[in-house]
């Protein structure tokens, strides 16, 4: 590229004064004087007003501005530049819309990917007294947001799911027995908590049908407890809801957005997740003498068949399709085993029991069978 060279003044723009400089352009602009050296990419140069033939060229990225007499060098430049007269009130703002919106989308990839990433290093490392304590406040609040069902703990049918409880855990990499707790509940479902605990709602006793089966159930979420799945599920939502609140702009709640963009983001444990709480169901049950198949039977017939049909966004599925965990579940359980199962039949029939009916006062309206949704996630 052929250079072309003219007389200019340099300002530093924090003096006023005036320093001659030789100005050379090339497919740069460099700037020679006294003390002053200066080699401007193109891209940087912006024109000021003035009245030819005087040219003022200043530098994006800094005060300091040149000026210059010379037509045909002024020519020149403008055909080098694109950027020469273009406002920079015009590229800032541009500027600023790209690192707005770059900033945002890594963020979002930080929670959507990073922060489940590091919540599986951070899970094992959190202190089992702190896990505990967390463990007691999640399970107030998934209480709350069940409308306080209240706490099912008839006496005889409390001792069996105790019993049950020991069973399992027995052998298991657990570092406590999990607290099991039963709320009455018509909806069929189970939680597994930070710090060992573990809510069965009732209605998930009422659709087994033997020992089996609820064992199934309680050891899939026991094989939760033992991979820490709850204690990484919370500091998943902590750190995406903290993010996500940094994108909304709102660093104090937007509790409905953050809720929805978390409900968006994960819904429950991963599918990974869930085929080894399924393995270690299967395997817990087995070694206490049930069968391990019985946790295929309750999960196929607690399923809603509506919500198993395949569609575009399958693969964003949290769960692995029922059918599929069943055919799963059964191959690694293999054979059923002989005798009556885990519990006896008055042991089953007990722990059915557990919570009783409540007795209505004369004159109440019989119950409508009203149930409320809730946040919980599937088995």
């Amino acid at each position: 590229m052929e250079a072309i060279t003219t007389a200019g003044t340099f300002f530093d723009g924090i003096s006023a004064r005036p320093r001659p400089v030789t100005l050379r352009l090339t497919f740069r602009l460099e700037i020679a004087g006294e003390d002053i050296a200066r080699d401007w990419s193109l891209l940087d140069l912006r024109a000021s007003e003035t009245a030819r033939p005087l040219m003022r060229v200043t530098h994006a990225q800094g005060p300091e501005s040149v000026e210059f007499a010379d037509d045909p060098f002024a020519e020149a430049l403008k055909a080098r530049c694109p950027d020469l007269n273009r406002t920079e009130s015009e590229g800032g703002l541009t500027r600023l819309v790209l690192w707005s919106v770059a900033a945002g989308v890594s963020v979002l990839l930080t929670a959507i990917y990073g922060v489940p990433a590091a919540s599986g290093l951070i899970a094992p490392l959190v202190p089992q007294a702190i896990e505990a304590q967390l463990g007691r406040s999640v399970d107030g609040q998934i209480v709350s947001l069940l409308d306080d069902p209240p706490l099912c703990n008839e006496a005889a049918a409390r001792a069996v799911l105790d019993r049950l409880t020991a069973r399992l855990a027995e052998g298991m990499a657990l570092p406590e027995t999990p607290q099991v707790s039963v709320r009455r509940h018509k909806i069929a479902n189970a939680l597994a908590l930070p710090g060992g605990r573990v809510i069965l709602l009732s209605d998930i006793i009422a659709k087994a049908r033997n020992g089996d089966e609820l064992a199934g159930i309680l050891a899939h979420e026991f094989g939760h407890v033992a991979a820490r799945d709850p204690m990484r599920s919370v500091i998943t939502a902590g750190g995406t809801s903290f993010l996500l609140s940094l994108v909304l702009g709102d660093l104090t709640g937007s509790t409905v957005l953050v809720t929805v963009g978390q409900a968006a983001i994960s819904a429950g444990y991963s599918r990974d997740a869930e085929r080894a709480a399924d393995a270690f169901a299967v395997a817990a049950v087995k070694r206490a003498g049930g069968d391990g198949a019985a946790l295929a039977a309750i999960l196929e017939r607690i399923t809603d068949a509506d919500d198993e049909k395949p569609d575009a966004i399958s693969f964003l599925r949290s769960h692995p399709f029922t059918a599929e965990r069943a055919a799963r579940i059964r191959s690694l359980a293999g054979e059923k085993p002989a005798g009556s199962g885990i519990l006896s039949d008055a042991e089953w029939q007990s722990l059915q029991g557990i919570c009783p009916k409540p007795v209505k006062p004369e004159g109440t309206k019989p119950d409508n069978g009203k149930t409320t949704t809730t946040p919980t996630k599937k088995l």
